[in-house]
Order: C-alpha cells, then structure tokens, then sequence
C-alpha cells in the first residue's frame, strides 16, 4: 500500500533488474516526494500443527507437534482475474509438491474496490475506495494428523517513522457478522502520534465451509505482535523496502479450546482481512439495533412519565374531595 499526496504520482519498475534481483531499488514510486506512507502486508507461511491437548492455541503447544510449515514462496500458482463494476477481484491458488496438495489448494483472494460496501459472504467486512480485501481458505488438504490444526503467519513491512499495535474494539452489534461482538485491527501510526495512517482489519471468525451458516463458525485469535530483524524473502518487498524497513510479525490461528472439531472434519477453512489506508471502517448501529435501543429506552420512559401524571390526577381529585390522605 502506498498513500501519495499527488494525483501525478506513478509506479516505475526496471524489469530486468527486478527480476534478475540485481537492484534493490528497482521498484519506486515517482516523485518519491509525494509517498505519505507505504507499508506491505506479506503472508509468508501456513503452520500445522498436531493439537494433542485440544488447545486451539499454538502458543501453548509443545514444538514437536508442529510439522514443518508451508513456505509460500515454494507454493506453484495458478491466477483468475474478474472484474465487474464495483470492484476487481483476483484470486490465485496454490499447491507444493506434496502428498497433502495432491487434490488440495491454498487459495488467496484479492479484491479492490471504487466505493463503501459489504461483501455478501460472512464475516461481511465494511469495505470503502482506500481499501482492499484479503480472503484466504485451504480446501481440501490432506492433513498431517488427525488432530491438526492450521495457523497462518503474517509480516508487516513499513518504512522507519511508523510502528504498530493491535487494538481489540467491542460492538452490541452483530447483524453482519452473527454472534461476532469484536474487531482486530493492527494499526500503524506514526512515532507519538494516535492517528492511524493505515491498518489490518478482521472479526475474530473462520468459517468451515465457503458460504457458510450459523453453525460453520469458529472462533480465530492472533498471537502478540512481535519485531523481526529481517524482512520477508519476497522479490517485490525487498525492490521496494530499501531504507531500512521495520517489520514485524503476527500469527492467526484458528480453532477454540476443546472443540472436537478438527480440519480433517470439514478439509475447509476460511478468513477474511481488510487492508487499507487511513482510519478503519467502523460500523454504525444498524436499523434494528437503534429500534431495540429505542423501545428498550423509551418504554421505562413512558412508564415513569404515565405513573407521574396518574399520581398528580390522584392528588388533584383527593384535593378536590375535601380528602386529607393519612400520613
């Protein structure tokens, strides 16, 4: 992602040096000026791991139940590009040359978009123009164990001047994404500075099957946000990343403590990111939500106001009797 100040702005790619890797600096954005920010977001490996104590969490689990992981850059791709309207999508597939991958794929799926919007498909992410949406499913791999469970591993490539966090927001509002009350987004700002100048966006949710319902949810949980002292292996990053570049990694796992259901229970597994810049997209309380809290509010309201007027008629007629009520 790169946010210029300039409608001028271009990209510029030296071919021969970009892919004989022969120049560090041969990818660029012109005039080099006009760059505000600019970051990556590189997904480098998928892990598998055996959950022997049904944990759902690779962060307790002992390393000698991971298998070794799926090195991305290894991965032969296939592309499929549509385009309507509203937005561009681009998906590309994958496979190693592995027994796993003999009828599997891992499948990635970039779509680009002109205006706001939701996507149809759960988790339902809002979407607007300065944004790009990421989704991500393994279908049909043939797992190393019984009891595997997948984790996807993300690195995040920034310029010197930015760092990052990931902040988790609460919403009474699940109308989008069923049974999902929460936000992830991890946000870059600039040093000493609050206002978010690009951000990673998901609903801690996958889904087992590709247009799924109620029942095909599972829950999803990232790792701490940790600082590497490398940055990712990848052709592109490293044409553009010259100056020396921050990264930091981050891990999506999937799954939750003693449930029995594993990956070799379905062979599908789906999750959804929300790349951009500037401040994230935040949902506003739908129809229904305003209504509940409005009837939910008004009615104690009415209530009151109705018992105050009844006490006042009753005083006012006790007056007018002649009655003095006992105190």
């Amino acid at each position: 992602m790169v946010h210029t100040n300039s409608t001028r702005s271009a990209v510029k790619v030296n071919w021969p040096e970009f892919i004989n890797s022969s120049s560090p600096s041969s990818l660029k954005v012109e005039p080099e000026s006009s760059v505000q920010y600019s970051s990556a977001l590189v997904f480098t490996r998928v892990w598998e791991y055996d959950d022997v104590n049904n944990t759902a969490d690779p962060q307790q689990t002992a390393q000698s139940s991971f298998y070794p992981p799926y090195e991305l850059q290894n991965f032969l791709w296939s592309l499929n590009v549509s385009v309507n309207q509203t937005d561009v999508t681009v998906t590309l597939c994958g496979r190693e040359k592995t027994e796993s991958f003999v009828n599997g794929s891992l499948c990635l799926q970039f779509s680009a978009f002109e205006s706001e919007g939701r996507d149809e498909v759960w988790p339902s992410l809002l979407h607007n123009a300065n944004s790009s949406q990421l989704r991500v499913w393994l279908d049909d791999v043939t797992p190393r164990g019984n009891g595997s469970r997948f984790a996807l591993e993300f690195q995040s490539v920034g310029e010197p001047g930015f760092e990052g966090r990931v902040d988790v927001h609460s919403s009474i509002d699940d109308e989008y994404t069923p049974s999902i009350f929460k936000v992830s987004q991890w946000v870059s700002s600039r040093v000493n500075s609050s206002g978010v100048v690009g951000y990673n966006q998901w609903k801690p949710v996958a889904y087992r099957k590709p247009r799924p319902v109620f029942e095909d949810a599972t829950p999803c949980k990232h790792s701490q946000l940790v600082s590497l002292n490398h940055i990712p292996r990848s052709g592109l990053v490293q044409a553009y990343f010259t100056d020396h570049p921050h990264t930091h990694g981050l891990n999506i796992s999937f799954g939750i403590a003693k449930d029995p259901v594993f990956y070799s229970d379905s062979k599908y597994i789906t999750w959804t990111v929300l790349v951009g810049l500037g401040e994230p997209p935040a949902d506003s309380f739908s129809a229904l939500i305003i209504i509940i809290i409005t009837v939910g509010l008004g009615t104690p309201l009415a209530i009151i106001i109705v018992g105050g007027v009844f006490v006042w008629i009753r005083k006012r007629m006790s007056h007018s009797s002649g009655y003095e009520p006992i105190n």
